[in-house]
């Protein structure tokens, strides 16, 4: 499969910059004033605006205008359904981490299931309901895109 193609190739170069993934997990976490996103990853102020535009314009982020008394107005940044839609990535990215990277206290967060606690894994399933191992996965090219390629 040529490398323009492929799904995962055109994902990274959408959100696999240095910083753009924990930018989007903070927005997660709900830090969405500039001010507050600086401070909590240490970042710097050229680099997060640069980031916080090639979100905004990959329609990841949406920019919010507010003001606070005497001061001109500012943007907070929330994540759309589209960068939502990155949460189960991040979640996957957090897995690793914990299973591979975790430093001699642990895995520094949880993830726990709001209704009764559980701990949250990431399963894969088919459409039919059941779970897959990710070893009985077979990547096929899609018919449709293999019919379009011969024309």
């Amino acid at each position: 499969m040529p490398h323009g193609e492929c799904s995962i190739a055109r994902t990274m170069a959408l959100v696999g910059a240095p910083w753009t993934l924990v930018v989007v997990r903070d927005l997660m976490l709900g830090v969405r004033r500039f001010d507050d996103l600086v401070a909590h990853l240490g970042i710097a102020r050229n680099v997060l605006a640069h980031r916080l535009d090639e979100l905004v314009a990959a329609g990841l982020v949406e920019a919010v205008p507010y003001r606070e008394e005497g001061r001109r107005p500012r943007r907070e940044y929330r994540l759309t359904a589209r960068g939502a839609d990155l949460r189960p990535v991040l979640f996957a990215l957090l897995a690793f981490g914990d299973a591979h990277l975790a430093d001699a206290g642990g895995p520094p967060v949880r993830l726990a299931h709001r209704d009764c606690g559980g701990e949250v894994r990431l399963t894969a399933g088919c459409e039919h309901g059941h779970e897959v191992a990710l070893d009985d996965v077979r990547v096929t090219v899609a018919a449709d895109r293999d019919a379009a390629r011969q024309r």
